[in-house]
């Protein structure tokens, strides 16, 4: 099943190069940092400010690691008004430069530049992701508009762009490096893509749009978080319950205690539709009771209904999109990625789709069949399906989750598992310190070697579910790799698995553990960075690019050789016996009808409304969607979509918008790798090293079909993809 990951604040992702996410550290004036030759006078100048508090400067930790310690809720605002000055006049420099453009003084001087404004944003925006409270929320629904339009005031500059433009025009006579030549080609066309070359009025209607659009996606995401929490299920009744073991009551009671009911039991809710817990529910009403919390989180009627915010992102986006030329918003996007067009991208998942009705019609009968057995009367229901999936695994397969789950302890998977993956793949060693300070007192933090047995990075992990934490998983940087700023990569994983009680072992699912080697798969990305400008570094890379190294490394997972290494009992320490391990192998491909299914529903959803033309208006939230689902050709009454458009995070708030085909699309990329690796000898350490100098360490050093091809051979294949789901060959075309 897809996992969702590599999370970017709406802002984050707004800026996503000159400014925040580009980096230098001290004013630039001309290009003197660069090398270039300036003028004799400086009289046009702008004075740079000076940057004061803990921002201000590069931070003297190891690898210019957050100093958390140091830094207050009330450290952020004045830290990006000041970054955003200085970064201003520094991009001004840049731009009133009177000497003659060159790459030093106009591209590798946007590259050095903000350099305060990306320390803020970088902490800011994981924190505010993983660890928010009313303060933090507050700064970012302040700072989400003048972050948008600081990105406009750099990418609208017609100054800069003539630079930019003339050094474009100039790039094959100038004698850059295949990288120099890239990063170029790229801030040329996101200058154009960004709306430089509209008219004056057209500009600031882009300007007024994407500062809307910013706070709107802001307070989409606040809205998220504040009605997944109240939209947890309270439980009176033990018997309510039937069917959780001691360790799940525990955990359901301490929740009701952390939010001050003791007494009762409450469900948290997951991001998506479905939720965990409906394995294990016996009470067909409580089932249906939580699915309905999670289906109606955002759509209470209350403060933190999601439904009219959606609906004036989705008009923003299609009039932006009309504005810079596009027919809708899908266009617009799809513009800079791997899969280039929306017809592409769709085309694609409509070969998945009749194999997957099939897998889905199949599973339904399947669980209708041990309902009727389970003396069910009625049609199968969303909150059926889990529950019965679950009997129909352990009838099938003879797996019972709670014989699995004690070879599962999460140190024990990193550690054991995800860790050694690494070293057997690519020679890396880690080792857990405790001398530097974290955000929350869960977070764990790891000095990453490389195989000659040199510094390459630094790691934090933080695994457990909060309240005050963005549902799902995901992968980002604090510091970003860099050679032209000399820095290394400071890189966190965030993930929301279910805290266990206090004196539990910290047991998680085998679905848990392959997250886990999903995130550390963008983690890999990020460590194994290895280019000299930061725009191209790492998982600075496309939405249909990026998943792919993380999908890729779930692979491992289940590999025979790092499964035995972490698969063992936390009491005993014995591997996971022979015989369970081949029937988790053997149920590998079960319910993919319904896990690949609702993934695609999902992006066939958020492609639905982005292929919205500015003429169609503001949408009804719920009409939109009940049109849009019942013509899908796959069942959405039984099989919802992973995400319904009122808390659809991906799409509203993370950068996902027309992209979160991505997971399917890089799903393929990663079976085709995987099959070559399979081919080629599978997990070996030159296989290993392979991928990370083709794939891994070239960020966006390429166009992404050059780079694929380059590893792969040819074009992506979609067979292995379909083997890998378990769909046979040709099915999609039946």
């Amino acid at each position: 099943m897809m996992k969702t990951a590599l999370w970017l604040g709406a802002a984050t992702a707004a800026l996503a190069v000159a400014g925040c996410t580009t980096t230098g550290d001290t004013g630039v004036y001309g290009g003197v940092e660069g090398g270039a030759t300036t003028t004799a006078s400086t009289d046009w100048m702008t004075p740079v400010p000076k940057g004061t508090g803990v921002f201000a400067q590069a931070s003297t930790l190891p690898f210019e690691a957050p100093p958390f310690d140091k830094i207050s809720d009330a450290d952020y605002a004045p830290a990006f008004e000041q970054g955003m000055a200085i970064n201003l006049a520094e991009i001004q420099n840049i731009a009133n430069n009177p000497a003659a453009p060159t790459f030093d003084n106009t591209i590798a001087a946007m590259e050095k530049s903000g350099r305060m404004l990306e320390r803020v944003a970088l902490t800011f925006f994981n924190l505010q992701g993983a660890n928010t409270n009313d303060t933090l929320d507050a700064v970012a629904t302040e700072m989400s508009p003048k972050l948008a339009a600081h990105n406009d005031a750099i990418y609208l500059n017609e100054k800069l762009f003539a630079r930019v433009d003339a050094l474009y025009k100039r790039r094959d006579a100038l004698g850059l490096t295949p990288e120099q030549k890239q990063v170029l080609s790229l801030y040329h066309d996101q200058f154009v893509h960004a709306g430089t070359q509209l008219s004056g009025p057209d500009k600031e209607i882009l300007k007024d749009l994407n500062g809307k659009l910013s706070s709107l996606e802001t307070a989409f995401s606040q809205k998220l978080v504040a009605a997944a929490k109240d939209g947890a299920l309270v439980i009176d009744n033990k018997a309510e319950l039937a069917g959780f073991d001691a360790a799940q009551i525990a955990q359901a009671a301490s929740e009701a205690k952390d939010r001050g009911m003791p007494g009762k039991y409450v469900l948290p809710l997951q991001n998506t539709t479905q939720q965990p817990y409906q394995t294990s529910l016996k009470n067909r009403a409580t089932r249906k009771k939580l699915f309905e919390a999670s289906w109606n989180r955002a759509e209470r009627g209350d403060a933190n209904d999601t439904r009219d915010t959606i609906e004036q992102i989705a008009l923003l986006r299609a009039q932006k999109a009309k504005l810079l030329g596009f027919p809708d918003y899908a266009s617009y996007t799809l513009n800079d990625q791997m899969a280039k067009t929306p017809a592409a991208a769709i085309g694609f998942m409509q070969k998945l789709a009749p194999g997957l009705a099939a897998a889905q019609k199949a599973e339904a009968a399947e669980i209708q069949a041990a309902m009727k057995a389970d003396g069910v009367k009625g049609d199968l229901q969303p909150w059926d399906w889990q529950y019965y999936a679950n009997k129909v695994y352990q009838t099938k397969y003879a797996i019972n989750q709670d014989e699995v789950k004690p070879y599962f302890e999460i140190h024990k998977v990193l550690e054991d598992g995800v860790f050694y993956a690494a070293n057997q793949l690519y020679g890396l060693t880690f080792k857990k310190r405790t001398d530097l300070p974290v955000y929350q007192p869960d977070v764990m933090v790891y000095t990453v070697y490389d195989a000659d047995g040199s510094e390459l990075g630094l790691m934090y992990f933080d695994y457990w579910k909060r309240d005050n934490k963005q549902g799902g998983a995901w992968m980002n940087n604090f510091v970003t790799q860099s050679d032209l700023n000399g820095t290394k990569p400071v890189i966190y994983n965030v993930g929301n698995f279910a805290k266990p009680a206090d004196g539990q072992p910290a047991l998680i699912t085998f679905d848990d553990a392959t997250t886990m080697f999903h995130e550390f798969g963008h983690a890999l990305h990020g460590l194994f960075a290895d280019s000299v400008y930061p725009y191209v570094s790492g998982t600075n890379t496309a939405r249909d690019f990026v998943e792919f190294p993380s999908q890729f490394n779930e692979h491992w997972a289940s590999d025979p050789k790092v499964f035995a290494n972490y698969a063992k009992h936390y009491k005993t320490g014995a591997p996971m016996p022979a015989p369970l391990v081949a029937k988790l192998k053997k149920a590998a491909n079960f319910g993919n009808g319904y896990g690949v299914g609702e993934t695609l529903e999902a992006a066939l959803l958020d492609m639905k409304w982005h292929s919205l033309p500015a003429s169609a208006g503001k949408q009804d939230a719920d009409s939109f969607e009940a049109a849009a689902l019942a013509s899908l050709p796959l069942d959405t009454a039984d099989v919802p979509p992973r995400y319904r458009s009122s808390y659809f995070l991906h799409i509203w708030g993370n950068g996902y918008a027309a992209g979160y085909y991505a997971y399917l699309w890089t799903k393929m990329l990663d079976e085709d790798s995987y099959d070559w690796f399979v081919a080629n000898g599978g997990m070996t350490r030159a296989n290993g090293q392979r991928y990370r100098d083709m794939i891994l360490s070239r960020g966006h050093e390429l166009d992404y079909g050059e780079m694929f091809r380059a590893f792969y051979g040819k074009d992506p294949d979609i067979a292995p993809l379909l083997k890998g789901y378990g769909i046979a060959p040709g099915a999609e075309s039946k």
